[in-house]
């Protein structure tokens, strides 16, 4: 469910991740750890968790 909410929010408000941790008040590198331990990593280039 944390992929679904954060790539909807990365897709419809933030241009970035940096941007959506700022705002939100997330840890980047906790937000990456907590993704990648699913299988998941972060492309900037697209924007969102894949």
């Amino acid at each position: 469910m944390l992929l679904s909410v954060i790539n909807t929010k990365l897709r419809d408000k933030y241009p970035t991740l940096d941007a959506l941790c700022d705002d939100l008040n997330v840890d980047k590198n906790e937000m990456i750890q907590a993704l990648d331990s699913i299988g998941y990593a972060y492309d900037p280039k697209l924007n969102r968790f894949c």
